[in-house]
């Protein structure tokens, strides 16, 4: 029923959080040319892999509702299937990962997008540590429109792009929560730190 992804991304999670200190690479040529081979395909039905991506989600990781107030009290997730604001949310990640896709070949202004997607993503109040689990519940809401398109090589490409793009997330979340707290400190409290560092 569900997708063997999904069920290892909470055993994952452990050995995803001390392989995040290491470098997280760009996807390479063959990996970029068999995503964007996949995309034209997957485009056909964005709204529809938006949805199912999120219901998985929820059903996967049901912690996750708790970042989405829309959604929190919904305890039928058969509803959301048909949920205008799922819907819309849903199309709004797609389309981040349309535009992922067009800027592979591009790495500084896809990291500039990421980054920047982390930072709004502090505002939004959704942890990092949620980011990971989207990726893992696209791979499986894709697999059954690419039939037999879909391999091995062509998960790990996906894989790699969205390990990419979480980590870039991370950096920009982690960044927007060091500048918030340093607008937070008090004009005087930085100008008493800095004497201090005399």
């Amino acid at each position: 029923m569900g997708c063997a992804i999904s069920g290892l991304a909470a055993k994952t999670d452990l050995a995803e959080r001390s392989r995040e200190d290491a470098a997280v690479e760009h996807p390479n040529e063959e990996q970029i040319q068999m995503i964007k081979d996949s995309w034209k395909v997957i485009r056909d039905d964005i709204a529809k892999v938006g949805i199912i991506m999120f219901v998985r989600l929820f059903e996967t990781h049901p912690e996750c509702k708790d970042v989405f107030f829309l959604f929190r009290d919904v305890e039928d997730l058969e509803r959301l299937r048909t949920n205008r604001e799922l819907r819309a949310h849903g199309l709004r990640v797609m389309s981040f990962i349309e535009k992922s896709v067009a800027r592979l070949d591009q790495p500084e202004r896809l990291e500039a997008l990421a980054v920047e997607l982390g930072k709004s993503h502090y505002h939004y109040n959704a942890p990092p540590k949620y980011y990971n689990y989207v990726g893992a519940e696209f791979i499986c809401a894709v697999q059954p429109i690419l039939k037999e398109q879909w391999t091995t090589e062509l998960e790990k490409a996906w894989q790699t792009l969205f390990q990419f793009v979480t980590a870039l997330m991370k950096q920009g979340y982690q960044e927007e929560s060091a500048r918030q707290r340093q607008l937070a400190t008090s004009p005087k409290d930085r100008l008493d730190k800095r004497n201090t560092a005399l």
